[in-house]
């Protein structure tokens, strides 16, 4: 691994994304679930077209439900310059559920940014004063050429429909990739051939001696749960840093109702208070996990993700003086006092969010795998 550099807010990200690409000679890959028309799209989409003036291969790929807003003709001026760009899963009525959430940029297979920013004007600030909370990082060496190839694969097969996608996926190169000895790419979507994300985590979780999950939307599975409530019941510590402000109400609603389970067993749940947290960082041990995916139903199983594992002491404890930074803006939740004020009609407002977001939701998204034709 020949470095990483953290990004610690969407003002420090933008500018280097777009250093970056101004700097590219050869190739940019750039992959959302939100680009926003707005004055920070125009300076990438600038960048973009400019790059392709210098003969540059451009490709973009945004997802067809997070970036819905955006006017079709956009990026007209990037293909009349020998751009690409496409749609991930346009939206339509029979197949909305299947959704890209990853977040990345690659430029010359030698630099690539991951992390959980969009581009987007509510990202810009330092996530304490302006801005969502939100965290990334630069990442060189072997592990950014296996990035660009994971941005190939979807981007071939992104208006491809959606059963005859599952199957080339299962036939294809799809879980963990090693970038080298100490970073490793871990892919997550539906379908048995993606599961690394989930068997990683499990895999540092069943023997790990600490644990601290900074992450915008919590709603895990099963598994994950007991996982987590095991490790604290031994007396393990850990830590989870979640949205005390969400974009999404219904998703902050559904994880609260999981909270009684994980105080009881002895987890340590903190509340972000100036912004909305959209951060997605685990340090379990001394592997630290950092990318686009959540720790909820939809990015566990339903949406198409991706993390980069590194097994690095250093970068490990920068992460945690991050998440200690974090939780000096942050609000402890109080067992006792959480158990004492959440009524029978909050109780029953957080179980409906729950069974809608933890059960509906992946049957529906799931079930379109089976009925798309």
């Amino acid at each position: 691994m020949r470095g990483c550099r953290w990004l610690k807010s969407g003002s420090e990200a933008f500018s280097s994304m777009l250093e970056a690409i101004g700097a590219a000679e050869h190739s940019v890959r750039l992959e959302l679930y939100t680009f926003t028309a707005s004055p920070l799209g125009e300076r990438f989409k600038d960048a973009l077209v400019s790059a392709c003036e210098r003969g540059v291969n451009v490709r973009i790929l945004l997802d067809g439900w997070g970036s819905y807003g955006l006017p079709q003709d956009y990026w007209a001026p990037l293909i009349e310059r020998g751009g690409e760009f496409k749609w991930f899963n346009p939206l339509r009525l029979e197949k909305w559920g299947v959704r890209n959430h990853r977040k990345l940029l690659v430029c010359d297979e030698q630099i690539a940014f991951v992390g959980g920013f969009n581009i987007a004007p509510e990202y810009e600030g330092d996530g304490v004063t302006q801005g969502w909370k939100d965290l990334g990082m630069i990442v060189e060496g072997a592990v950014s050429s296996e990035l660009a190839a994971s941005f190939d694969m979807i981007f071939e097969q992104a208006d491809v429909p959606l059963r005859r996608r599952r199957i080339r996926q299962r036939k294809g190169k799809t879980g963990a990739v090693s970038g080298d000895s100490e970073c490793h790419l871990l892919l997550g979507g539906p379908g048995k051939g993606f599961g690394a994300i989930k068997k990683s985590l499990y895999r540092d979780l069943a023997s790990a001696g600490s644990v601290r999950i900074m992450v915008g939307y919590f709603l895990p599975t099963l598994r994950f749960r007991r996982l987590l409530k095991r490790l604290a019941r031994k007396g393990v510590k850990v830590q989870l840093l979640l949205a005390g402000k969400s974009d999404i109400p219904i998703s902050q609603t559904a994880g609260k109702f999981l909270y009684r389970q994980f105080l009881r067993a002895g987890v340590e749940i903190f509340e972000y208070q100036p912004q909305v947290l959209h951060a997605k960082m685990m340090v379990i041990d001394e592997h630290l996990y950092v990318g686009s995916c959540n720790l909820d139903i939809r990015s566990m199983r339903i949406n198409y993700e991706l993390l980069v594992r590194i097994d690095n002491r250093l970068y490990a404890e920068e992460a945690n003086r991050i998440f200690e930074d974090s939780i000096r803006h942050s609000v402890k939740i109080d067992p006792k006092k959480w158990a004492g004020d959440c009524s029978f009609f909050k109780r029953l407002k957080q179980r409906f969010a729950y069974l809608l977001l933890a059960r509906l939701d992946p049957y529906l998204a799931l079930g379109q795998l089976k009925w798309t034709k």
